[in-house]
């Protein structure tokens, strides 16, 4: 869960929030903002939200207020509706939620069917694999500084920067464990922050604003590629200017042996012809990307049965010897647990972030019912009108350090403003690599900042990955940011 703070300057934006795919509808959205009625769907919204805070220290799951509220929100958009007495208002109505379910749907599975895969490679030891490779090749902390930094740029264009970070940081973390160097672990921790959310930023698989921005077809797949050296900008220079406050000397880490468990290649091999699926459903079928993702997860669940059933005679009840009681037998036998269990991809799917997924369905349906009724005219026009294009989406990549840039990114497709290309191609990089800024700005830093421990002099686990750690070095990572906006400048038509 985020920050207090993320939450609460959440709820501001989220007011002018809406999901993709309803600026595509043939029906206008009709200003019906005047009333008490309608602003109970923000009341609404505002108290979600507020449950969500509560439910912080209560245990609750962030996806049930926000379910319960989409609900009530959507009943006062369609009571709203109703007192038009206007068929053809109620039509605007059915085909707004028809297109903000399929579009939320579409999403939703296709982070399914990705979750998965990263839980079962997780479970293959893949990742663990990578952090044995990096700690035996003997480098010095500047040099590990710059392959997790390079391998998170190279990886979360395909895995989520959430993982990648959390992938990663398990290197960082032995070589600051062994080494008693904070400093280290807190600038690695920064450096992967930033080239994860860089990396995910020039592909539609690397963040689900990249996704909701492919999906809305304002994009086309190979064209976030062009996005490529303004990403690359943005690690690069604050990783350049922290690195000369790590240290050269060389990390001597114990390192266990791993071994990836049977069927890890395959899996790989899967997960990358699944994106291939995606890709070719959409550029080459037109159909959605969501259907060449299901398509690989059922591959995946195929090659899961196959290897569940070989793996099933390696893993039986050990032989007791003779004497042992009949009944004692029975019961050893019955409820013997093997500490390797066959490979079961159902226990993927269930150990997947459920209550994650079911939140962003449920506050995208919930800011959908708002965007519904209107709210989002006036915003559109002052954002984009007075302000300008190119201002407006640098100040989207700013906001997105504060606030969630789904929500972000969802009110700017859905006010679907006139602006040239660059200028689309502009607020999908900086909506994805604006979170950097802070500490709490996405979700590879949010986790870091739970995951970068080290024990203090009395042994205690503290974090060394911190917001005002993060802070100190905001300035480098603000240069890379206006510098990737240089640079895409210079290769994109902007007006």
């Amino acid at each position: 869960m985020e920050p207090r703070m993320r939450i609460l300057l959440a709820i501001l934006a989220l007011l002018a929030s809406a999901t993709p795919g309803l600026a595509a509808t043939d029906y206008a959205v009709p200003n019906l903002t005047t009333g008490a009625l309608p602003w109970g769907v923000v009341v609404t919204l505002v108290l979600a939200y507020l449950v969500v805070i509560w439910g912080e220290r209560h245990e609750l799951k962030k996806s049930i207020p926000v379910l319960i509220g989409a609900g009530v929100i959507w009943a006062i958009v369609a009571v709203v509706y109703g007192m038009q007495n206007d068929e053809h208002l109620l039509a605007v109505m059915e085909a707004g939620f028809d297109h903000s379910t399929i579009e939320i749907g579409q999403l939703t599975f296709f982070l399914v069917t990705a979750m998965t895969f990263v839980v079962t490679l997780q479970e293959r030891n893949v990742f663990e694999m990578v952090r044995y490779k990096m700690l035996d090749a003997g480098l010095s902390q500047r040099a590990i500084f710059w392959a997790t930094g390079a391998s998170a740029f190279l990886l979360s264009p395909f895995l989520d920067n959430l993982t990648t970070a959390l992938a990663l940081v398990s290197v960082v973390l032995a070589v600051g464990t062994a080494t008693r160097d904070v400093k280290f672990v807190s600038l690695s921790s920064i450096n992967l922050v930033v080239a994860a959310n860089a990396g995910g930023a020039f592909s539609p698989f690397g963040d689900i604003t990249t996704l909701m921005v492919w999906q809305s077809g304002k994009v086309e797949f190979f064209e976030f590629y062009s996005i490529f050296l303004p990403s690359l900008v943005n690690w690069l220079v604050p990783a350049l200017i922290m690195s000369f406050a790590v240290k050269s000397s060389e990390a001597q880490v114990y390192n266990a042996p791993v071994t990836m468990k049977r069927g890890a290649w395959t899996m790989i091999a899967l997960f990358v012809f699944t994106l291939f699926l995606a890709v070719s459903a959409h550029v080459m079928l037109n159909l959605p990307p969501v259907i060449g993702m299901t398509t690989g997860l059922g591959l995946l669940m195929l090659y899961g049965y196959f290897l569940q059933h070989r793996e099933h005679g390696e893993y039986e009840a050990p032989v007791l010897p003779d004497g042992v009681d009949s009944e004692l037998r029975a019961v050893l036998e019955r409820d013997f647990k093997p500490k390797f269990k066959p490979f079961d991809p159902m226990i993927s799917i269930k150990n997947l972030e459920w209550d994650t997924l079911l939140f962003f369905y449920g506050i995208l349906m919930a800011v959908a019912g708002v965007a519904q009724l209107g709210f989002l005219v006036e915003v559109s026009r002052v954002m984009y009108g007075d302000f300008g294009p190119t201002l407006t989406n640098t100040f989207v990549g700013v906001l997105s350090a504060i606030v969630d840039n789904i929500p972000v990114m969802s009110a700017v497709l859905s006010m679907d403003p006139s602006m040239v290309h660059g200028q689309w191609m502009l607020v999908t990089l900086t909506a994805g690599v604006g979170g950097s800024l802070l500490s709490v700005g996405s979700a590879a830093g949010v986790a870091l900042m739970g995951a970068a421990k080290m024990p203090n002099a009395s042994g205690r686990m503290v974090s060394v990955y911190t917001f005002m750690s993060h802070l100190k070095w905001t300035w480098a990572v603000a240069l890379g940011y206006a510098g990737s906006i240089w640079v895409h400048t210079l290769i994109h038509v902007m007006q």
